[in-house]
């Protein structure tokens, strides 16, 4: 059977109420087997011969209240092969542990710090996760995705997985967050198959900020003047529009935009009625159609 020997963080967020693990190994598809996270429960990552029970056990014990060491205490003992284990943990209040078995292959280990612990197996040194953890805090303006995400990449650069790269991953929730607030996925991107997939990650990242995101009042672009005939030709060239591209925001120019931007799926980030558009997703259509 094959090893998920990887490299992962798992973190949390105070002020965000959220939590998450990124993680990346040369195994196919790690992100289907090693995060596991509940908004209010904590984060799990289960590698190293993985044992995938240790997922949702853990966070069902840690929403009990346990911490994160009891949690993880509790699973190994009952595990016959705990050994051969690696995880990493951490709780409704932020607090980490990690475990690596004796029989993991070298180079194997972890650390933990506030509110993450890191650990990593097969790796090119302990480099990798020193790497990792010391981004982690050094990047505290960030929100806890892209402070996950610049871990994993701190450690994917500094030597990663010692047998190469194949997958990567991130999960982070975090209360009401997912799709309409139904359920508590942040995000949760999976790179499963790639030469490079954790700088394919980023991008994935980035593409979630660009659905996803939105812009101060103050980064807006009207739909008037020079900046509207660049939509109106971009439109004209797709078949939506059949006017003269004169940067008038009339009914055809309207008619015309809802029908483009929904097709491109930004109406979150876009208000036909005020007339303006987000500067990112303006500078994205831009991009891609001109």
């Amino acid at each position: 059977m094959p090893v998920p020997s990887t490299f992962s963080i798992v973190a949390y967020d105070p002020n965000e109420q959220a939590w998450g693990i990124a993680v990346a190994s040369k195994f196919l598809a790690v992100g289907s087997v090693v995060p596991w996270a509940r908004a209010g429960a904590g984060a799990v990552a289960t590698q190293s011969y993985a044992n995938t029970s240790y997922g949702k056990e853990g966070l069902d014990l840690m929403e009990t209240g346990m911490s994160a060491n009891e949690v993880l205490q509790s699973m190994i003992s009952r595990d016959p092969e705990a050994q051969s284990r690696q995880v990493g943990v951490v709780d409704a209040q932020g607090r980490a542990a990690t475990f690596t078995g004796s029989s993991c292959f070298d180079w194997a280990g972890g650390l933990t710090g506030d509110g993450f612990a890191v650990q990593g197996n097969i790796l090119t040194g302990e480099q990798v996760v020193r790497a990792m953890a010391e981004t982690f805090v050094e990047r505290k303006a960030e929100n806890i995705i892209w402070r996950l995400y610049n871990a994993l990449l701190a450690g994917d650069r500094t030597g990663g997985d010692r047998r190469g790269r194949q997958s990567a991953a991130i999960l982070v929730v975090k209360a009401h967050a997912g799709y309409g607030g139904f359920n508590d996925r942040w995000v949760d991107y999976r790179v499963d198959d790639h030469e490079d997939p954790v700088t394919r990650l980023g991008g994935l990242l980035e593409l979630h900020e660009l659905y996803i995101g939105k812009s101060p009042s103050t980064d807006r672009i009207k739909f008037d003047g020079d900046r509207l005939i660049q939509l109106q030709r971009i439109m004209q060239k797709l078949g939506y529009f059949r006017g003269s591209p004169d940067g008038v925001y009339d009914q055809a120019t309207r008619t015309a935009l809802r029908a483009f931007i929904g097709n491109e799926n930004f109406e979150e980030r876009t208000d036909f009625d005020a007339g303006w558009i987000d500067r990112p997703v303006f500078e994205h259509l831009l991009k891609r159609f001109e």
